[in-house]
């Protein structure tokens, strides 16, 4: 039987244009350094008000990639 383990790690994506556009930057980020992400699972999600208005999405997401496998 074939068994993995995976790690997850939390990033913070950001846009000014929306919360899935901070989520997407947060997994686009990972892809440059981690291999096999697996899963994406947006824990919190914020904003910076600036003079009254949002100004900054921001995506907390957990990712979970693959370490080990046989």
């Amino acid at each position: 039987m074939s068994e993995s383990v995976y790690k997850i790690i939390e990033m913070v994506g950001s846009s000014p244009v929306s919360w899935e556009e901070a989520a997407q930057n947060a997994v686009k980020s990972a892809g440059l350094s981690l291999r096999d992400l697996r899963i994406a699972e947006v824990d919190k999600l914020d904003m910076v008000i600036d003079k009254g208005k949002a100004a900054v999405y921001r995506a907390r997401v957990k990712l979970s990639f693959k370490i080990l496998s046989d």
